[in-house]
């Protein structure tokens, strides 16, 4: 019977034993250093352009003055992307509207029942008829609607299309003002995501490295 100290030793195997946790190793630097791969670098987000200058815009008596970022009326300026839309309507002084109406019809009856005579009522028609006349002509009302504010009131007399005509250049700069300003913010949002993505990678690889580092030197195989 063969004892165990007669049995042959067994010859070393020249093949390295498989890691079991299948992380493949990283290569080092000369001073032992694990490099950590870092992701491209974000590059810095160019300015947004701006916008070209436009021309300014004032009316016939200088009430209103429009520029590419201002509107000023009555010697009130306001920004452009503090306002959200401008309308004028043409409205009715109903005051003198009603005096000169009723004002006509008094004088009127006056004269039909002889309580005045012809000269007196003929200077109270006509008095009464430009009231009549001053209130059914009326003016011309502007109104601003300011974003986060109440809206804001103007009478601008005169004829109603010119105004309208200036109001609706107001009105499509305000929304130039205002496409370029969500044009820029959208950029800034869109750089900002990239940056935050750059860095989630960034330390993703980090983490690798070091857990790659970690399972290296547990391993008791070494490499000449």
């Amino acid at each position: 019977m063969n004892t165990p100290e007669a049995q042959p030793q067994a010859e070393p195997s020249n093949v390295a034993p498989e890691l079991s946790s299948g992380a493949s190793l990283r290569p080092a630097s000369a001073d032992g250093v694990y490099v950590v791969p870092q992701p491209d670098a974000v590059p810095n987000p160019e300015p947004f352009p701006e916008l070209p200058p436009l021309p300014p815009i004032a009316s016939d008596d200088g009430r209103v003055r429009l520029t590419d970022k201002t509107l000023t009326v009555l010697g009130r300026e306001f920004l452009l992307m503090e306002l959200e839309r401008v309308d004028v309507t043409p409205v009715k002084w109903i005051l003198w509207y009603l005096l000169g109406a009723l004002g006509l019809a008094f004088v009127m009856i006056a004269f039909l029942q002889n309580w005045l005579h012809t000269g007196p009522a003929m200077l109270g028609m006509a008095l009464t008829a430009l009231l009549l006349a001053y209130g059914h002509r009326g003016t011309n009302r502007l109104r601003l609607h300011c974003l986060g504010r109440e809206m804001v009131n103007f009478a601008l007399p005169g004829e109603t299309p010119p105004w309208q005509r200036l109001m609706a250049e107001v009105n499509r700069r305000i929304y130039r003002v205002h496409d370029h300003a969500a044009r820029e913010a959208a950029a800034m949002l869109a750089a900002a995501d990239e940056a935050a993505r750059q860095a989630a990678l960034a330390a993703q690889a980090a983490q690798v490295a070091a857990q790659t580092g970690e399972q290296t030197n547990n391993n008791p195989l070494t490499f000449n």
